[in-house]
């Protein structure tokens, strides 16, 4: 299941989609979360009510930068057992000290003093299912997109939204999500 971050739809992350799908793996969109602009926890709300309206389990969520906010906040929730795992690309999990100087109000959101963000990342019990893939250089998430107790992987690119065509994400990706299917089946 696709999450795209703040203010995309899921088209940004159509190369992965595209990689997912050719390696098999079934891939489905959230419309409801449109453009992305809600807060996490109702983008979140919405993300638990598709599930559950489509009977999806055993989902394994992609997200990018926000919607691996909206991953965790989910994992966390009452559909948590309709998940797996989560791969998550570039996700501000202890925030950005860029956001303070934003205008938006959801830009904002990401200020590593926002207490719903703080809360979520005291959040520790679902990090172990999370694979955090992130570049060695992120112009809006200088602090990286590590999260602690999560599998981590970094790559040796740069930029928040490049990377998401680049071939060594969209392979990394693919094999975690495959990786992920794979230990739930075994275990």
């Amino acid at each position: 299941m696709l999450l795209p971050g703040i203010y995309e739809t899921w088209e940004f992350l159509g190369s992965v989609a595209d990689a997912l799908a050719r390696a098999g793996h079934p891939v489905h969109a959230v419309p409801g979360l449109k453009h992305n602009a809600r807060p996490v926890p109702e983008a979140a709300d919405i993300v638990a009510e598709h599930l559950e309206r489509t009977g999806l389990t055993g989902a394994v969520l992609v997200a990018h930068s926000k919607g691996g906010l909206i991953g965790k906040h989910v994992m966390l929730s009452a559909v948590s057992d309709r998940v797996l795992g989560m791969v998550a690309i570039a996700t501000p999990f202890a925030g950005s000290r860029w956001a303070r100087y934003m205008l938006s109000r959801a830009l904002r959101s990401f200020d590593p003093r926002d207490p719903a963000l703080l809360a979520l990342a005291g959040e520790l019990l679902v990090n172990e299912r999370i694979t955090a893939v992130y570049p060695t250089f992120d112009p809006h998430i200088p602090e990286t997109g590590h999260l602690a107790g999560a599998r981590n992987i970094e790559l040796p690119l740069s930029g928040h939204f490049r990377p998401l065509g680049h071939p060594l994400l969209v392979q990394t990706v693919v094999r975690e999500v495959s990786r992920v299917e794979t230990e739930h089946a075994i275990g």
